[in-house]
């Protein structure tokens, strides 16, 4: 064997070429530091420390980066702003400081030398927030804005607020580490745009004869504007062509007139979107649409409240209006929905766009939050779901089996839902209360007898869970409102924001607006009425909440589904018209504003369970590595996902369970259920045996018909929800048998995750 072709001698050549490579970088990045250096020397007047980050900086250019220096801020006379920085990883608000006593943060507040600075840090975050209006009409989210205070000379890293404090050896490395936002055409479209916005700076002392003599440290000053206006040639020219490297929210295509590099505002928005599009989706966008950045930077003068149709980007919203809060305030803000697994999904997203804040936006399932403060008050809590499933079985059988319920019910599940949503999830405390109360979203009409034989099946269970010494998940929330509500507006956090607030009880929306009360910007209710997937309802009027004037907004373009995946999701609930938070009925059949057109519905009925199936893995089978990992399998039951999970794992497809998804990539088909799956957006949903969720034929007049009637709307909504997450492709299996044989039982919609 020649000695080239043995595993040694092949490492070695691969060392070899390794080595060869990392010479021709580090000369390439020699090179470019002496030409940035070269460049920046034409900074006259500015100190050597101040030159040494301008070349950091410059070097930059040659990585698709645009530096724009010494420029005037609009709507003021003689004020300036030191650098914008535009890249792949957003717009940086630049301040350089040479100052001779190193930068020291405490309480919010810059010092240096024992002597306040703040008046810099003010200065940075107002030039700041005029970036962000400028950059905003091209739809950009105000995360993508970035305040940074460099100091000449020093090595430091760290946070004032959202203002991030850098030294200049760390400068460089800490854009370029930079996530990727923006592609070429996004950052050179920009890059002009702000050089419009914020023009070429002229000192307006300088062509005062004799103002130099008169004081010498603004002479000074006034030569380093100079020196800097010599620079503008240099550091402001269009940056070299970057590799393409293309991040959520980037243009997908050049400006149609190319020559000057501009683009239209509609142009540019369109262009993102489809960027964002192509991109996996758990990479997140940069850019908005107006009425979205609208909201993100409203201000509002107490409890608001976003609806709107599925895909018109509720959460999107509520996720970049938290960033948003956390950036102008020193306190935390609390980011809660009702599903367990969605805060860790929502808290991935958050980091990735908005890294800087991340640490200050506490994500939580209500539950898990409310348990913790417990936990912090010394209040204890001994949930025990089982125990207290044990109660109500007992109290079901002594109380409840045999009483005129069953007329309306048999079902002890109905029942159960009763006490859960209705009596114990509104703050039910006696019966004469109970025995007046409109029982929204809940459909059989209970005359006072039924209630009495309600009200006496609540006491025994909680007879029987007290015997026990547990709690239930009701009760968690329950202790905590009454925690609360003896500091109402006084908890750690300055805002809360709740998403997908329609599955929350009223209990619960209560205890969360006890945090913040009617504090301004403090309460921000997300959510859409028709998308409830848990029994009973309630009115925000009747938490005490009073949603006024502009403080309810309603979202209306759908940015996700084609008319063709909401036709088919709207003709579940074509029929179901629902009541809203606000109390307005609304049709199921609603109008959508659509902006997607390219989705598709792939209908696949096969006459057995079996042909079925191997259709499903086939369909799967075919997608790429990529095209899986962004596709998703939905399931109206635990024991169908157990089934699909044992199906896909057999046919040798990886399986990532919503349970156990955290919003990182992974290049696995996500699998489980409806329920589980609100909140996300996946580009391909696979809908197996969709049907047989849904009840068969018209219920039955009378009682029985009314609660089977129900139960049905909820099946439809969940089943609508499902199809709603779908993108590109909504696939809709079906056992549909040849010979008109009656379809075999499948797991409904109980038990579902």
């Amino acid at each position: 064997m020649a000695a080239g072709s043995s595993p040694g001698g092949s490492a070695g050549g691969s060392a070899s070429r390794r080595a060869q490579e990392a010479r021709r970088q580090e000369r390439l990045l020699r090179e470019q530091w002496q030409a940035a250096r070269q460049r920046a020397e034409r900074w006259e007047a500015a100190s050597e420390g101040e030159r040494r980050v301008a070349a950091q900086l410059l070097m930059l250019a040659g990585r698709g980066w645009r530096l724009l220096v010494d420029r005037r801020w609009p709507g003021t006379r003689a004020a300036n702003v030191d650098m914008l920085l535009i890249g792949p990883g957003g717009v940086f608000v630049i301040d350089v400081k040479n100052w001779r006593a190193a930068p020291e943060t405490s309480g919010g507040r810059l010092r240096a030398g024992g002597f306040s600075r703040d008046e810099h840090r003010r200065k940075l975050l107002a030039v700041t927030k005029a970036a962000e209006s400028a950059v905003a009409s091209l739809g950009m989210s105000p995360v993508a804005v970035r305040p940074l205070l460099v100091f000449a000379g020093r090595r430091t890293d760290t946070e004032l607020g959202r203002i991030r404090l850098l030294g200049e050896y760390e400068i460089g490395p800490a854009l370029l580490s930079e996530r990727t936002r923006l592609s070429a055409a996004s950052v050179r479209a920009l890059a002009d745009h702000l050089a419009r916005v914020f023009p070429e700076y002229e000192d307006p002392a300088a062509a005062q004869d004799g103002a130099a003599a008169r004081n010498g440290a603004a002479a000074q000053d006034r030569a380093a504007g100079r020196g800097r206006a010599a620079a503008r040639e240099a550091v402001s020219a269009p940056a070299a062509p970057a590799s393409p490297r293309g991040g959520r929210g980037g243009p997908a295509r050049p400006p149609a007139d190319e020559a000057d590099g501009l683009f239209d505002l509609d142009g540019l928005r369109e262009a993102a979107l489809d960027e964002a599009r192509r991109a996996p989706v758990e990479q997140w966008m940069t850019f908005l649409d107006p009425a979205q950045l609208a909201l993100v930077r409203r201000n509002w003068a107490g409890p608001a409240r976003i609806s709107g149709p599925a895909g018109t980007g509720k959460t999107v919203v509520a996720l970049h209006r938290a960033a948003y809060l956390a950036q102008r305030t020193n306190g935390r803000v609390l980011y809660v929905t009702f599903a367990n697994n969605l805060p860790r999904v929502q808290a991935t997203f958050l980091r990735t766009m908005a890294p800087a804040v991340a640490d200050r936006i506490d994500f939580h399932s209500l539950h898990s939050w409310a348990r913790d403060y417990l936990r912090g008050r010394d209040v204890p809590v001994h949930l025990h779901r089982e125990k207290a499933e044990t109660a109500f079985s007992l109290a079901w059988k002594h109380v409840g089996r045999n009483s005129c319920l069953t007329e309306i019910d048999p079902l002890p599940r109905y029942w159960q839902e009763e006490i859960n949503y209705v009596i114990k999830g509104r703050g039910i405390t006696s019966f004469e209360e109970y025995a007046g109360l409109a029982r929204r979203r809940r459909r059989a009409g209970l005359r006072r007898p039924h209630r009495q034989a309600v009200w006496s099946l609540y006491e025994a269970y909680e007879a029987q869970r007290t015997e026990r010494g547990v709690h239930d998940f009701n009760d968690v929330l329950s202790l905590a409102l009454a925690e609360a509500s003896g500091r109402i507006g006084h908890s750690d956090y300055t805002a809360v924001v709740v998403d997908e607030v329609q599955d929350l009880t009223l209990v619960g929306v209560r205890l969360l607006h006890a945090l913040v009360g009617e504090r301004p910007n403090g309460l921000l209710l997300v959510g859409d009425g028709q998308q409830a997937v848990y029994p009973g309802g309630f009115r925000l009027s009747d938490a005490g909440i009073d949603i006024r004037g502009d403080r309810g907004q309603v979202l209306r373009a759908n940015y996700r589904n084609s008319k063709e995946i909401v036709d088919t999701a709207l003709s579940v609930v074509a029929d179901d018209a629902f009541e809203d938070l606000d109390g307005m009925r609304t049709p199921g059949r609603r109008d959508v504003d659509l902006t997607y057109l390219d989705g598709q519905v792939q209908r696949a009925a096969l006459p057995t369970p079996a042909a079925h199936d191997e259709a499903l893995v086939t369909a799967l089978g075919a997608l790429s590595p990529q095209e899986l990992a962004d596709s998703a399998v939905l399931c109206p039951s635990k024991r169908a996902i157990e089934h699909y999970q044992r199906l896909l794992t057999r046919a040798g497809l990886r399986v990532c369970l919503l349970e156990q998804y955290d919003g990182h990539p992974v290049g696995a088909v996500k699998l489980g259920s409806y329920r589980r799956a609100k909140g996300l957006e996946f580009k391909r949903v696979y809908l197996p045996r969709h049907d047989t969720c849904l009840p068969l034929g018209k219920p039955d007049d009378g009682p029985a018909g009314e609660t089977a009637h129900e139960r049905g709307e909820l099946a439809r909504s969940q089943l609508f929800v499902a199809m709603t997450r779908a993108r590109d492709v909504l696939w809709l299996g079906s056992v549909r048998p040849q010979d008109g044989a009656d379809r075999p039982p499948t797991p409904g919609p109980s038990g579902s995750g």
